[in-house]
């Protein structure tokens, strides 16, 4: 694995309804700033894409948020970052993270969260890359991620070594350790079914 520089942070424009998620969004930041990574993440300033910008800021670290231009109409923009591309649609939002990013960590967040983490999973299924992928389950959050996972296992639609291409961790200071620990995709994700 390629040291890393960055990781892209995927997670809600809300803080939801249990704190633990918002204390989780802080102690990342704070972990990433310590260990020199750069935040790449959605721009915003709201909710728990806020809270983890805000977090690596005030701890020192560094912060690129990409934001459509459409977002930054709606003023959620945090323009007090690093750097804060803009760019003219979610797709491209989504691909210039993906082009910034070592590594992505996934926390807890809605619909978009969830479209982001799909994507990101499946484009590594597909061996479009071999990043790692880290998935936050504070208190449970994730677990029926998890379990959607092992259903499409079960039900014979991907091979069992799918449930590698991420990996699920309690804590926040598990997501390094398992970015660095994340093992190489198994050829067998892609072509057991071709």
């Amino acid at each position: 694995m390629a040291k890393i520089e960055s990781v892209c942070v995927f997670c809600g424009s809300k803080f939801g309804n249990d704190p633990a998620w918002a204390r989780a969004a802080d102690r990342l930041g704070i972990l990433l700033a310590e260990a020199g990574i750069r935040l790449v993440y959605g721009g915003g300033r709201i909710g728990l894409m806020g809270a983890v910008a805000q977090s690596v800021m005030r701890a020192g670290g560094r912060v690129s948020g990409v934001i459509p231009d459409f977002m930054i109409k709606l003023e959620v923009a945090d323009t007090g970052i690093t750097d804060l591309v803009v760019v003219d649609s979610m797709h491209e939002r989504k691909r210039r993270m993906f082009e910034l990013a070592d590594g992505f960590v996934v926390l807890p967040g809605g619909l978009g969260t969830l479209d982001e983490t799909f994507e990101i999973v499946t484009w590594k299924q597909l061996r479009q890359h071999s990043k790692p992928i880290v998935v936050l389950n504070v208190n449970g959050y994730w677990s029926p991620f998890a379990d959607l996972v092992r259903a499409i296992v079960a039900g014979g639609f991907a091979h069992p070594a799918v449930a590698d291409l991420f990996t699920l961790v309690d804590a926040p200071e598990q997501v390094l350790p398992a970015l660095r620990a994340a093992p190489a995709v198994d050829e067998r994700v892609l072509t057991s079914h071709l």
